[in-house]
């Protein structure tokens, strides 16, 4: 069901200065939300003893829930595909990008219950997670929320790339999603357009880029964790759809959680699939349990440096 406590969200006349964010509130620890709080938040300066104060009462909600919802996120309801869904799930096995993403632990497609889906990211993008919702149509077919869920055909935020000095380059963008991919070693003819001073060996390549951006989690045992796709969740569960199409890593120990997982997860995985009451999805949707910052804008920088020894090394 949609949520039904009137105009939760509305945008605040600091629009202009930051961007409202909707954060959940009482999570530990708390340092790191009066930090953000000090260094991010836009619009005047709010007193730290009101900070705490909000900050504990959410917490003490979330107490009661360990009573209440103890297991709820072991009780998580999974489906198969419908029939409408399944011919694209096999297109999107065959991408460049699921394989090279998926490629780890068992990974199936399902359908799963948003409410119930453990949460490692403490926030999100208001404005652009309301924008998505307004644009799922009560009367879209499965393929289309398919669709909207694991786009194939995508349109990713800018990057411009800026050479910073002889050893430095710069790449900049909106989107937070921007990340280092790995270092690679290229031969020439792999690289179009290279001016060549002579006969070229090789070529080291740092790739930057986007991620996947499929909607996905990580199940351990009976619980799901969502790892990619935090708007798109969100803004579906604004719009009142109850389960998505996600796709799901399966390990059954830490070091496969490693392989696959966001840092945040493999450094505490007892807290999300351990704890009675872990954070979940749902928990962005009760005033108890969340809030509205408005926060300053910022851009995704990776810097990338590199350095050349050449060695004269003698033959033993």
């Amino acid at each position: 069901m949609p949520f039904e406590f009137a105009d939760p969200f509305p945008v605040t006349a600091s629009a202009a200065a930051g961007k409202d964010e909707l954060w959940l509130l009482g999570q530990p620890p708390l340092n790191d939300y009066l930090d953000v709080v000090a260094r991010d938040l836009a619009g005047g300066e709010r007193r730290r003893d009101e900070i705490i104060r909000d900050w504990r009462q959410a917490n003490d909600h979330l107490a009661g829930l360990e009573k209440t919802e103890a297991g709820l996120a072991d009780r998580i309801r999974c489906r198969k595909l419908p029939k409408d869904m399944r011919p694209l799930a096999e297109d999107l096995r065959q991408q460049d990008f699921f394989r090279e993403t998926f490629d780890r632990v068992a990974t199936t497609i399902e359908m799963v219950e948003l409410d119930r889906i453990v949460v490692s990211q403490r926030h999100v993008t208001l404005p652009f997670v309301q924008d998505l919702a307004a644009g799922l149509d009560g009367a879209a077919t499965g393929a289309d929320l398919f669709r909207f869920c694991q786009p194939v055909n995508r349109r990713d935020a800018a990057v411009e790339c800026r050479r910073l000095g002889h050893d430095r380059f710069a790449f900049l963008s909106d989107s937070t999603d921007l990340r280092y991919h790995e270092t690679t070693l290229l031969r020439p003819h792999r690289v179009s357009g290279l001016r060549r001073c002579g006969p070229v060996a090789g070529i080291v390549g740092v790739v930057v880029g986007h991620g996947s951006n499929f909607l996905s989690g990580i199940r351990w045992g009976k619980r799901i964790v969502l790892h990619n796709g935090y708007h798109r969740a969100t803004a579906m569960r604004m719009a009142g759809i109850a389960f998505a199409p996600v796709i799901v890593q399966t390990v059954s120990r830490r070091d496969e959680l490693e392989a696959v997982a966001a840092s945040a997860v493999v450094d505490d995985p007892a807290f999300y699939y351990r704890a009675s009451r872990p954070p979940l999805l749902k928990d962005f949707f009760d005033p108890r349990t969340s809030t509205v910052l408005p926060v300053r804008r910022k851009r995704k920088m990776i810097e990338v440096r590199f350095s050349v020894t050449e060695i004269d090394i003698e033959d033993l």
